[in-house]
């Protein structure tokens, strides 16, 4: 199961593309809320190599993911699969962090719209392991996003 979301930002394309493609584009919103994602290398072309830490950067969702017997932080290899500059890139990265789940591949594609002084960035999420997995990943992407919607406004 794959989950679409779309935004329609106001920004240029230009500054839309280098979210995914630059390490402080990358740093400046990636993580749900509560964490952050602390880029290690970056290489954006295709076949290109992505690492970053995912840490949980408040008290209260440190000590959520100890009580949950879980590491406040963790490493993630990614890969930038498909690399077509300012129209779609794909992401693919390793799930390997998982206590009791085989590692697997998981892709996240991206499209690039623009709109005039907006621009259209289109995210589809392929499924995780399990439907439950695969919800924590929608609502965990969507609370990421949520910190470039209060950045630029969004109207879709």
């Amino acid at each position: 199961m794959s989950i679409v979301i779309a935004r329609v930002y106001r920004a240029s394309l230009q500054d839309v593309w280098d979210l995914w493609t630059t390490k402080e584009g990358f740093e400046s919103w990636w993580g749900p809320e509560g964490f952050r994602g602390d880029v290690r290398e970056i290489d954006a072309r295709a076949g290109g190599v992505l690492r970053y830490e995912m840490a949980a950067d408040t008290a209260e969702m440190i000590a959520t993911m100890e009580g949950a017997g879980q590491p406040a932080s963790h490493p993630v290899t990614a890969r930038f699969s498909v690399f077509e500059p300012r129209t779609r890139l794909v992401l693919t990265s390793m799930i390997d962090f998982l206590p009791g789940v085989e590692p697997y591949e998981n892709d996240i594609t991206v499209t690039f719209e623009p709109l005039g002084d907006s621009v259209r960035m289109t995210v589809t999420l392929s499924g995780m392991h399990d439907p439950a997995f695969t919800e924590m990943q929608r609502e965990g992407f969507t609370s990421q996003l949520s910190k470039l919607d209060r950045r630029f406004g969004w109207t879709a």
